[in-house]
């Protein structure tokens, strides 16, 4: 009895293995179909500008509803400038504040600094977009931009991306409001990475002399240097895509300029302003355009650190 009840539980087992199996085959088959169902309707929306402009409509920075001529370079160097400024204030601070939380904050300022950090990031976006067009522009209008304009504003070459007036409103301080944005999940992702690197190997760089920086540079990010480029990429992907933070104080307007101080626009923020609006087959096309240029953008990014972190994985064991 005993074997024939062994021989019904195996079958069991087996057939709620195969269940276990089709049921997640069938769902990453849906993750699929999806991704290509909106890949599919992008292309299918974005035919009539694709036909009308080509390749031009990447480097045209025209955008004119009326005479319906549009162009995307405006809305892709916005969203690259501006992404591109997020990380570069956001990766610091983020370092700094898992750095702190890691290995230098008392135990009992920890907990409460690092939940502080986390309630951060389920901040809704349009909450930081209403901040930083009543509360920070201003305030960026009256001190950080004369300042900028004084000092960095004289410096030739440099001097370009601070001319104009003080506005508050521009590719500046829509790079700033999302460097605010992308911190608390940057800063998250390494004070998670951080914390799992094995207490021995730090006691021993300590037990050798070593001090607190090299203990983070020598033993703490290589160990921890792939959770780090995808914390890093996590905040990439949401600088990309951030639509109503932006849309609140970048300004609106399919206009290049050297100066960051200027008003601009991003591909989200230009989805977000115009779609309703947006009357004729040529300019909902243009539109939805845009949008498929983003897919890439972010498809390209993603790729890229996918590739890094490979590249990364292969060289772990190698002596240097």
């Amino acid at each position: 009895m005993s074997k024939v009840h062994s021989a019904e539980k195996l079958k069991k087992q087996l057939l709620f293995d195969l269940i276990f199996r089709k049921t997640t085959w069938f769902f990453t088959l849906v993750v699929f179909s999806l991704l290509a169902a909106i890949l599919v309707s992008l292309l299918m929306g974005s035919l009539p500008t694709i036909k009308a402009f080509g390749f031009n409509f990447l480097f045209s920075a025209d955008w004119n509803p009326v005479t319906e001529k549009f162009g995307a370079l405006v809305p892709i160097i916005g969203t690259l400038i501006t992404s591109l400024i997020a990380l570069s204030i956001g990766i610091p601070v983020s370092f700094g504040i898992a750095l702190f939380l890691t290995e230098l904050s008392p135990p009992w300022l920890r907990r409460p600094l690092g939940t502080a950090i986390e309630l951060l990031a389920g901040i809704p976006s349009i909450i930081y977009g209403m901040w930083g067009l009543f509360v920070f522009a201003p305030l960026f209008a009256k001190t950080i931009q004369p300042w900028l304009q004084s000092t960095l504003g004289q410096i030739p070459g440099i001097g370009l991306l601070f001319e104009g007036s003080f506005m508050g409103i521009g590719i500046l301080t829509a790079g700033i409001i999302l460097a605010i944005m992308v911190i608390p999940f940057i800063a998250a992702v390494m004070r998670d990475v951080f914390g799992m690197v094995p207490p021995m190997l730090k006691e021993s760089a300590y037990a050798l002399g070593a001090t607190t920086w090299e203990v983070i540079w020598n033993v703490v990010l290589p160990y921890t240097k792939i959770g780090v480029v995808g914390g890093i990429m996590l905040g990439l992907g949401r600088a990309l895509g951030e639509t109503m933070a932006v849309t609140f104080v970048i300004g609106n307007a399919h206009q290049l300029h050297a100066s960051l101080f200027m008003p601009g626009n991003s591909i989200a923020s230009a989805l977000a302003n115009e779609f309703t609006e947006a009357d004729g087959e040529l300019y909902t096309s243009a539109l939805i355009e845009l949008g498929l240029i983003l897919f890439f953008i972010t498809f390209i990014v993603l790729a890229g650190s996918k590739i890094l972190l490979a590249q990364l994985k292969k060289r772990e064991g190698n002596v240097m």
